[in-house]
């Protein structure tokens, strides 16, 4: 597959949202630092709510955060009766220091569907290359992180050695330092499996030792117990972001086969993002989910009467919870924080 590439331009007041934001970026997650930051969740949140859209969209919404001038690549791969719907944007600043890798998830209506009809199965993998342990993982989504991780993985490598995404001719004044994966929604669970595919000590270590965070939003289960090893190297270093009404993170439903969550969880509720003291439970089954949907068409009233509304799985909403106090959004404008 042949990835697309774009440049982000210069903004003029009131932008950029974040004047200083690649220096931010490298600062906020140290290597030995496990610790959210609201500047990078929201950042990160943004660029996962606008990886739906299309790449100079992209290009342009994280040239108005403050990543002027910066290089966007795009890969994607599409197979309808396969469940591949596979799409990475890979942002990088200007200096060459810093990448985002942003996975594109589905619309919230589709999700649910998806879920429904993607296989989980019984099925295991070997995460990364030589492992003795199998583990089980949602074979959908672990599917969709496939079909582009040999392009993801050449793209991250034009960034280690100094070259621009947006020309891989034109040299940078840096090489890549520091990695930041997310994603909304399926994008989310693509993110951290992407994450736990990194060998630390094999052909990946490279972009291994680059990566600094992963932030999720609305993100489903992916993975099954017991939890292997590299997942508590990924899990001190994933901040998965939940709103408390949003019925994604905890599906797909146990009869599809038992998932947990792991890392770091956050939850949105009376206007702060709070860490859970546990995380999201996996549902029973849908039971509970079909007045969820209804909920788009729903009163206000009968919305907050519902556990669950898929409405609060949306990306703007989370984008719109993450944005700091203070901070106009990326219309330029000063937005209510968290509608």
């Amino acid at each position: 597959m042949k990835p697309c590439r774009a440049r982000g331009g210069n903004c003029r007041a009131p932008f950029p949202v974040y004047e200083r934001l690649a220096d931010d970026l490298l600062m906020a997650h140290a290597p030995a630092a496990a610790t959210r930051d609201a500047t990078v969740a929201h950042v990160l949140g943004t660029c996962a709510g606008y990886a739906y859209s299309d790449i100079e969209t992209v290009a342009t919404i994280m040239a108005r955060l403050g990543l002027e001038s910066n290089g966007c690549a795009c890969v994607t791969q599409t197979v309808d009766a396969m469940f591949i719907f596979s799409t990475a944007y890979i942002v990088q600043s200007r200096c060459g220091r810093v990448v985002i890798l942003s996975y594109r998830g589905t619309e919230p209506a589709a999700l649910l569907n998806w879920i429904g009809n993607a296989d989980v199965g019984p099925d295991s993998f070997s995460l990364v290359r030589d492992d003795a342990q199998l583990l089980r993982v949602h074979a959908g989504f672990h599917r969709n992180v496939r079909a582009t991780r040999w392009a993801v993985l050449e793209e991250l490598q034009i960034a280690l050695r100094g070259r621009s995404l947006a020309d891989p001719e034109e040299t940078l004044s840096h090489p890549l330092e520091a990695l930041y994966v997310t994603g909304h929604s399926l994008g989310g669970a693509m993110a951290v499996l992407f994450a736990l595919t990194l060998e630390s000590d094999g052909a990946d270590r490279a972009i291994a030792e680059r990566l600094r965070a992963v932030y999720t939003f609305g993100q489903p289960l992916v993975m099954g117990e017991p939890l292997p090893p590299r997942a508590g190297e990924v899990g001190r270093i994933l901040f998965r972001h939940v709103r408390l009404r949003d019925p994604v993170p905890a599906l797909p439903p146990a009869t599809w086969g038992k998932l947990a969550h792991f890392g770091h969880e956050y939850r949105y509720a009376d206007g702060r993002w709070e860490p859970a003291a546990v995380p999201t439970s996996q549902l029973a089954g849908m039971k509970e989910l079909p007045g969820s949907l209804l909920a788009f068409f729903a009163s206000e009233k009968r919305r907050a009467s519902l556990r669950y509304s898929i409405a609060e799985h949306g990306p703007h909403h989370y984008i719109a919870a993450l944005r700091p106090q203070g901070r106009v959004t990326e219309f330029g404008d000063q937005a209510t924080s968290g509608s």
